[in-house]
């Protein structure tokens, strides 16, 4: 059997992704690297021996970063983005199934803010929040902002789910007696429980490393990015290092966990 003839459009893409790989992953690799510095170790390289001082570092108090408390805040943002993200998306997903008066404006309204920068959409709702005599917070100002990016990607999947979902399941439940939640609890949310939690890991990783919109609507106490960026001015040792380490895993380990967690529902599916 012959090996299959490569033309010069996968030479060009597999080139492409090795570009992309590299730009991906190069920085990361090196930052994951350097976190590992030894004792007396600077902020490059090459290392001055291995340990992990800088892991340990990290969790002690700072003279500069709040590494704890705006991890806190921008994990409590991100479960509160998340939430709303997946409610709202699923209410809208349901009422565009049906055909409604000014359901085109209504939708290009909703993801308008997905063409608008997000340094404008940050400072507008700081001005506003200034104008009104409010204190922008994290929890208030930057809660809005970080939704006015993650709800339109929750809508637009939405739609995909729905645009792809066949209605004769519904029917056929209430062909045997189902009534309209019943319908929506048994059959539908089973079906498109995958999807919500990808929607809600979506709207959780968009907030938790969101910058440009909670620049200017955090207030007075960071999230972990602009603690980061507060950081990269400040702190002159491998900590920073040890802190986007730490971070990461951290985002991996999410990812993993929602992947995990839809395997087992369609696994259940599946065996049902």
């Amino acid at each position: 059997m012959g090996s299959e003839h490569r033309t010069r459009e996968f030479y060009v893409l597999a080139f492409f992704f090795a570009l992309f790989v590299l730009f991906l992953y190069g920085p990361l690799s090196a930052i994951f690297i350097l976190s590992f510095q030894g004792e007396n170790g600077g902020l490059t390289f090459p290392l001055n021996g291995v340990s992990l001082h800088w892991f340990f570092n990290l969790f002690e108090t700072q003279a500069v970063g709040d590494f704890g408390g705006s991890f806190r805040r921008s994990f409590t943002l991100g479960l509160m983005v998340m939430i709303v993200t997946v409610v709202v998306s699923l209410l809208a997903g349901l009422a565009f199934r049906r055909r409604f008066r000014g359901a085109t404006a209504l939708f290009y309204l909703a993801v308008a803010s997905l063409v608008v920068p997000s340094i404008i959409v940050s400072l507008g709702i700081g001005v506003v929040f200034q104008q009104l005599g409010l204190e922008p917070a994290w929890y208030t100002s930057a809660f809005g902002a970080h939704l006015t990016w993650t709800l339109p990607f929750g809508v637009l999947i939405m739609f995909a789910v729905f645009n792809r979902f066949s209605p004769a399941y519904e029917e056929a439940a209430r062909d045997l007696g189902a009534s309209n939640w019943q319908t929506f609890r048994h059959v539908l949310l089973p079906m498109i429980a995958p999807s919500l939690i990808g929607v809600g890991l979506f709207g959780f990783s968009l907030s938790y490393d969101e910058f440009a919109r909670t620049l200017m609507t955090a207030g007075t106490f960071n999230t972990l990015p602009l603690e980061i960026y507060g950081m990269t001015t400040n702190v002159t040792t491998p900590v920073l290092y040890a802190l986007g380490t730490v971070t990461t895993l951290f985002s991996f380990i999410t990812i993993l966990a929602a992947l995990f967690i839809i395997r087992r529902i369609n696994g259940g599916r599946k065996a049902s």
